[in-house]
């Protein structure tokens, strides 16, 4: 690969009115601006047009299927991602049903990529959603990064200027994660573009 950096998609996953994932978002793209090593793409899920009826073919069988013209735009952006990582809290022992629209949208534009989590949320710290969202970039054939960055009591942890009281063991989370997702990241796009190489010849 070029030196250019990776093309890195934060998605704010939730669009509950009153939600506090836009200031966890922007910590976390504070981090990985500070990394260096990727262009930095922020999604929020709230700014997209996104039906929860799912096209009669799945995107897995048919990946340009015709999307709305409100997913059009996301579909773009998920398209130039070289990582993603999720932003989520904790609903009902899962993650938000936009998120979950909004993967299921989608099939290549997951597909040998490295995901990266970062949770919040009560007691859990968006564990469970996290866990919940491995299984299905499993099945989407995605790679999932071993560590993440979870806020448990996030509302305790947070000042209300968005910054965090100790900010120390949070930021070195985050370093390791980026650092994972900048490995795996190279390393598939290199192997996504060597294939399309050959699959073109």
């Amino acid at each position: 690969m070029s030196s250019a950096r990776l093309n890195l998609a934060v998605i704010v996953g939730s669009v509950r009115e009153g939600r506090f994932g836009p200031v966890v978002a922007d910590w976390f793209v504070e981090q990985a601006q500070r990394h260096g090593e990727f262009t930095v793409d922020l999604i929020d899920l709230a700014d997209v047009d996104l039906p929860l009826a799912l096209p009669p073919t799945p995107p897995a069988l048919d990946p340009d299927l015709p999307r709305p013209e409100g997913v059009a735009e996301l579909t773009r952006r998920l398209d130039a991602a070289d990582a993603v990582v999720i932003v989520t809290p904790d609903y009902n022992r899962s993650f938000p049903a936009s998120l979950k629209a909004a993967i299921d949208w989608h099939y290549t534009q997951w597909r040998a990529k490295p995901i990266g989590f970062v949770g919040y949320s009560g007691l859990s710290g968006g564990l469970l959603a996290i866990e919940h969202l491995r299984q299905v970039f499993n099945e989407l054939h995605a790679h999932t990064v071993r560590d993440y960055v979870t806020f448990p009591s996030y509302y305790l942890l947070f000042s209300p200027d968005g910054t965090l009281h100790d900010p120390e063991g949070p930021e070195n989370a985050a370093e390791t994660m980026l650092d994972q997702l900048l490995w795996w990241g190279t390393a598939l796009h290199d192997a996504r573009h060597t294939h399309l190489r050959l699959a073109s010849r």
